[in-house]
């Protein structure tokens, strides 16, 4: 089982018990704002998120973590790995991602999580290039994007709903882990 610790994190795969809590993330207005459309998604939707994630573990060798505080055994939200097929434009790429509980930010928990993701990415996976597709506007994502050193590339519309995503990159050569 792929698994990760930070000082104050553990990355790990999804468990049953993670549904709810990951339900109720995806439920808050605050947290889904720059998402997609910026629509909720319900229980259901969020099941079939952690299933698609799991599926992406065993097709791919990575996907996105669940994020759990050592501290209390919270979990917080998730971090991880994906293949951006919904841009064309940046293909073929390997896309690192985040969305933490509302209660969970300003307290540096997006970059850490983000930050061993990208790690694990470039050192355990052997990607050469990790890429963030972020909505311009997003000063939160835009700061831990920072964190991560990570360069601009380019700007772009979202294929569906048209707003502009900003696109950045880092390659293995730049990376300082």
């Amino acid at each position: 089982m792929t698994e990760i610790r930070t000082p104050r994190l553990l990355l790990r795969r999804w468990h049953d018990d993670d549904l709810v809590p990951m339900g109720d993330i995806n439920a808050d207005s605050h947290v889904m704002h720059w998402i997609d459309d910026g629509a909720v998604r319900d229980l259901d939707q969020t099941a079939e998120d952690i299933e698609r994630w799991e599926e992406e573990w065993d097709d791919e060798g990575f996907g996105r973590f669940a994020v759990e505080l050592l501290a209390s055994g919270e979990l917080a939200g998730f971090t991880g790995l994906y293949v951006p097929e919904f841009l064309p434009e940046v293909m073929p790429a390997v896309a690192i991602d985040w969305r933490l509980g509302s209660q969970f930010w300003g307290q540096g928990y997006a970059s850490e999580a983000a930050q061993a993701t990208l790690e694990f990415a470039l050192q355990d996976r052997g990607l050469d290039r990790v890429i963030c597709i972020n909505r311009t506007g997003n000063e939160a994502s835009e700061n831990v994007i920072r964190k991560l050193d990570m360069t601009q590339e380019s700007v772009t519309d979202h294929p569906v709903h048209g707003y502009p995503l900003s696109v950045y990159a880092i390659d293995l050569t730049e990376f300082q882990a």
